[in-house]
């Protein structure tokens, strides 16, 4: 039934540019949400791909391995963002119970987008420092430091992980595929 569609005269003008449209529109937010917190940027730049294959069909250029190496690095990236918060806890000395505060404040910074997202795991590993380690303050300070400089990293790693995924994409339909 696609395929049939993809015959009509209309489709060779406007379901072509509309079909790129699409496809673009759906990586710049993507790259844009790396770095937004409310936005799921892998997820919109794979949506990007399985719209395109879908649009385009066969001669998209996208073939089923793009889809699997793109969800690899989409779910690499949510468990680093993850963990990051509590690793720069327990990097910059704090004790387990403020790497767990971290991934709980994490968790809970989520719901508090987008400040939620740094004090979220700063004030978790500070709290449970505090309240669980019976930590003093200036220790429980610098775990709490060490999960937002984590968290910071997560940005960047995101960030890096869209572009790969982006640049993935495009070679796949130009090269590739």
């Amino acid at each position: 039934m696609w395929e049939a569609i993809q015959q009509w005269p209309i489709w060779q003008g406007l379901g072509i540019t509309g079909g790129w449209v699409v496809t673009l529109a759906l990586v710049l937010i993507g790259l844009a949400g790396c770095v937004i917190p409310v936005i799921p940027g892998h997820l919109l730049i794979l949506l990007a791909a399985i719209s395109h294959r879908l649009i385009f069909g066969a001669t998209s250029g996208v073939e089923w391995w793009t889809f699997v190496i793109l969800s690899v690095l989409l779910i690499g990236s949510q468990v680093f963002e993850f963990v990051s918060g509590a690793a720069g806890a327990k990097w910059f000395g704090g004790t387990k119970w403020g790497a767990l505060g971290a991934f709980v404040g994490g968790i809970v910074g989520m719901f508090f987008m987008p400040f939620g997202l740094i004090l979220g795991p700063l004030l978790g590993a500070y709290g449970f420092e505090a309240l669980f380690a019976k930590q003093e303050t200036k220790p429980a300070v610098i775990s709490g430091v060490g999960s937002a400089v984590g968290t910071l990293a997560s940005l960047v790693v995101k960030l890096v992980v869209g572009v790969v995924m982006v640049l993935w994409l495009f070679i796949d339909i130009f090269w590739v595929g």
